[in-house]
């Protein structure tokens, strides 16, 4: 079991009240469980709101579950994105090889539901962390954990304070590449080198093979963009070669790269990795660690993904939507609709307005656009033309970018059953650990 499914389920019992954004009132003091008995709609909750489409979410997690299949790959989904256990235990009931995290507590939430194996993309230099992370490793012989290296003074750091720790399970590393103007990472393959040899001669860690993000380097699909993407991806696995041919490994070698922006990137320079015959003939597996493909959207992740319509014969969809309602229409084409930061994501494009919700849905025109969002507030800019079709009290369902800022603003998301239906009936909820 790669996760705790008793522990999932348990969510269900949860109750209900008025810290969870978007709930009516007749729903506090109920369980999860108890709510969803009632059968509710969408038109049954309040606004603004964020709802997450069942059959999307399944369909983008089978999308690149086989997608990864085929391309001789393995699959860490960065948690990070959703931080919904619920949603880990679908990408790993679907053949993803473990969970990638971003910080030592977010490792924590995972292990509480029982997530065998964890990939943290990042280096472990928190003290209280590390030594958390060490006594783990000592209680249970079955998880798997890894992390980052990008300096010899980290490597020092970690040895140094994982000394302190009973235990004799050393703390496996990825010696992380980076590259210029770019996040964490050795800048250079010798240093990265260096970094290698120090894990060699450290007392509690072990090398377990290389790691970056190359989504760090470029934000685009232009040449100049994938040429950086390439070289950059083409300088790790000389990395993880020179590594091999220095004998580094022990039994076996991990190499790992890949966003949701560029994973036929990391498939075209380093899925080879795992059936090449190297130097000294250690086992390669190459991992995946994309995140935002479960949820996809409407901006961001639809301009760039290979995986996007019209890009791909079986393409991710937008499973995540927002829903504002109209509360002021103090201009002819302008109305303010009742969401803004706190609710929706905009760090990677504004919300994209589609159209105005049931009992008959009404498609905006594609001139409609959100030219702002304050705090609370969404300004929707009207051409003449749908002006009258947004009065008072209607609901706009809108378009959303980048999940990865979705997520965090909600401790509960509904999921419904189809959201591009006069009447969505509410079918789950998604619970969120930020």
């Amino acid at each position: 079991m790669a996760i705790n499914e008793d522990a999932v389920a348990a969510l269900g019992d949860r109750t209900l009240g008025p810290q969870h954004k978007g709930l009516p009132p007749v729903s506090w003091g109920l369980t999860v469980r108890e709510y969803l008995a009632t059968g509710p709609e969408l038109a049954h909750l309040e606004t603004p709101l964020l709802t997450i489409d069942r059959a999307a979410v399944a369909a983008n997690v089978a999308v690149l579950a086989d997608w990864a299949a085929t391309a001789g790959v393995r699959l860490a989904p960065h948690g990070k994105t959703t931080m919904a256990p619920q949603l880990w235990a679908q990408q790993l009931a679907a053949g993803a090889w473990g969970i990638t995290l971003a910080t030592p507590w977010q490792v924590q939430v995972a292990r509480s539901f029982g997530v065998r194996r964890i990939l943290l993309a990042n280096a472990l230099v928190e003290p209280i962390g590390l030594r958390w992370v060490a006594d783990e490793l000592t209680r249970d012989p079955k998880f798997e954990f890894l992390s980052w290296v990008d300096s010899v003074e980290t490597v020092t750091w970690m040895d140094e304070h994982l000394r302190a720790v009973p235990g004799d399970r050393p703390l496996r590393v990825l010696v992380e590449l980076g590259g210029p103007h770019g996040r964490t990472g050795a800048r250079r393959v010798e240093d990265a080198l260096a970094i290698a040899k120090a894990v060699d001669d450290s007392a509690r860690l072990e090398l377990a093979g290389v790691g970056g993000y190359e989504g760090a380097l470029a934000h685009d699909r232009a040449p100049s963009a994938i040429d950086t993407v390439r070289h950059y991806l083409d300088e790790l696995a000389r990395l993880h070669r020179e590594l091999e041919v220095e004998g580094r490994y022990r039994d076996t070698a991990i190499v790992t790269a890949g966003g949701s922006a560029y994973p036929d990137l990391v498939v075209e320079r380093l899925a080879g990795l795992a059936d090449e015959e190297g130097a000294r003939g250690v086992p390669t597996t190459v991992v995946l660690r994309s995140g935002a493909y479960i949820i996809h959207d409407d901006g961001f992740y639809a301009g760039i993904s290979p995986l996007a319509a019209p890009r791909s014969e079986r393409p991710l969809r937008s499973a995540m939507h927002g829903w504002a309602r109209t509360v002021s229409r103090p201009e002819p084409e302008l109305a303010l609709l009742d969401a803004g930061k706190r609710d929706f994501p905009f760090d990677e494009g504004l919300p994209v307005p589609q159209c105005v919700a049931g009992p008959e849905v009404i498609a905006l025109n594609p001139d409609a656009t959100v030219s702002a969002l304050n705090d609370q507030h969404t300004f929707l800019r009207l051409p003449g033309s749908t002006a009258a079709e947004v009065p008072i009290g209607s609901v706009v369902r809108l378009g959303l970018s980048h999940p990865c800022t979705a997520f965090d603003k909600w401790r509960l998301v509904p999921v419904v059953d189809d959201a591009h239906t006069d009447a969505p009936r509410v079918v789950d909820f998604l619970h969120t650990f930020f």
